[in-house]
């Protein structure tokens, strides 16, 4: 946590940096520019406009408020990346998603990199760099080798060759990312070892990944344990669904989404056929269920 707090002061520092205008940055040979590549930077959410030749135009609504309530929970997790256009103004590289559902609930500020004139050598160097340094945690590696990827364009194999590891472990690290938001914190705050991120990341339903990373943190169980929970779930014969699925109302499904916008997490309704039904508010710690019997507390006063 304290790792955490102190990343975010210097990305709050650097924004105050790119502020000054007497210090503006424009390329890599400008004073104070290796200060910002490669770094987390704190950026006004207002100062940043969509890349208006994204490929991609079809958001899902209901995925984007999933990953809004995640945001709203855990903060962003994996930061955009922008391009500096003038000053104090950017323009979106990669992370659409993240950009629109930080907006979605009202994020003043998001954490960036910020790609600036002449900068892809020395980008290239600090990720490089970053990567060899001996206090980063598995999901921070994987986040670096992706940038990489998405960035630079290397490929596994010249990735390799610059850090000097192995393909295959390459590999294994930017598997972590398929995990849960939830589980990456999880494994960046040291509750479960990278190890156990790589037995989760077997499963592919992501509600499975959060039951076992529950059992994991609940039964403590080690690396080897966890292996066998996800061999045995993964070789469960599938339950056969019944024959007829009851519809669920259209108001209903209203209220789901309106119940999972206000508690923060995708709400579970079952509906029985005479009606009545079940809803299901889930948890993921003891801070996480005071802060949702606040929120009922609040609508029953």
């Amino acid at each position: 946590m304290a790792k955490a707090t102190k990343k975010q002061a210097l990305g709050r520092g650097l924004s105050a940096l790119l502020k000054d205008p007497e210090n503006d940055i424009n390329s890599a040979e400008d004073k104070n520019a290796d200060k910002v590549v490669g770094n987390i930077v704190e950026l006004d959410i207002n100062s940043i406009e969509v890349n208006p030749f994204q490929p991609r135009t079809n958001f899902n609504e209901e995925t984007l408020r999933e990953l809004a309530s995640s945001i709203r929970e855990l903060g962003v997790i994996q930061p955009i990346t922008v391009r500096k256009l003038a000053f104090n103004n950017y323009q979106l590289v990669s992370g659409e998603r993240r950009f629109r559902a930080s907006k979605l609930i009202g994020l003043e500020t998001i954490p960036a990199y910020i790609r600036i004139a002449n900068d892809q050598e020395s980008l290239e160097m600090a990720l490089v760099e970053n990567i060899q340094r001996q206090d980063l945690d598995a999901i921070e590696i994987a986040l670096s080798y992706q940038r990489l990827i998405d960035e630079i364009n290397l490929t596994q194999e010249e990735m390799s060759e610059r850090v000097g590891k192995k393909r295959s472990t390459i590999a294994n690290y930017l598997r972590l990312l398929k995990l849960d938001p939830i589980i990456q914190t999880g494994i960046r705050d040291g509750f479960i070892s990278m190890g156990h991120g790589r037995a989760i990341v077997n499963i592919d339903d992501q509600v499975d990944q959060l039951e076992i990373y529950e059992k994991i943190i609940t039964n403590k169980l080690s690396v080897r344990a966890t292996e066998q929970l996800v061999k045995n779930l993964n070789t469960e014969t599938p339950v056969k669904p019944e024959t007829s699925v009851l519809e669920i109302p259209k108001h209903i499904k209203k209220g789901i989404r309106e119940f999972s916008e206000y508690f923060g997490h995708k709400i579970d309704v079952k509906v029985a056929k005479n009606g009545s039904g079940k809803i299901t508010i889930p948890f993921h710690s003891e801070e996480d269920f005071n802060r949702i019997k606040k929120l009922v507390q609040r609508e029953t006063k």
